[in-house]
């Protein structure tokens, strides 16, 4: 594992066990086993290193609102089993990015309210192609509950986010909710 993914893959657990402000230089250092001056030879700062890892996230996530079927519930399916996996493997970072988001300081913090947006409105396109009788407002309703379901797996207990069928479970009660938007 390169340095860098070390350093941020640390901070992901130590951002969601004590917090971004409760966490020093020092300690991350330590515990990617490094000097804590040393981080500063691969980031500028734990700004830039939460930055990073809400910036890496989104890239996934964003890439996974991209159609891929000519079938919208297809799509839809598709992307809430992609994004309940990411939840479940990635749930401290789920939790900083929920958390600490308000940690972030300008440019980053503008910069990830933008692709927070695009990723919003991909998932209402992607709503609205599944639901075309669904006004925008039932729509914005619609994806903030699929959005919301999937993320609170990152509160949830481990061995629970280890389910076998997670993710089918997380498409079929989606799917189902959705469906109260089609009569």
């Amino acid at each position: 594992m390169d340095r860098n993914r070390k350093i941020l893959d640390t901070a992901a657990e130590l951002f969601y066990e004590k917090g971004f402000h409760g966490t020093s230089v020092d300690e991350l250092g330590s515990r990617a086993g490094l000097s804590g001056p040393a981080i500063y030879r691969h980031f500028s700062g734990k700004d830039e290193i939460l930055a990073t890892l809400f910036d890496e996230a989104m890239d996934e996530l964003i890439g996974a609102t991209e159609p891929v079927h000519d079938d919208a519930d297809l799509d839809l399916q598709r992307m809430i089993r992609h994004h309940a996996l990411f939840a479940a493997r990635h749930r401290h970072l789920v939790n900083v990015s929920q958390r600490e988001d308000r940690s972030l300081v300008d440019p980053w913090r503008k910069a990830i309210n933008r692709r927070r947006k695009q990723y919003v409105q991909s998932w209402e396109a992607a709503v609205a192609r599944s639901i075309p009788t669904a006004s925008p407002a039932e729509v914005s309703v619609a994806t903030q509950s699929c959005l919301g379901m999937i993320f609170s797996i990152a509160y949830w207990p481990a061995k629970v986010t280890r389910t076998a069928g997670l993710a089918d479970h997380m498409v079929r009660m989606a799917s189902e909710g959705l469906d109260a938007f089609r009569e």
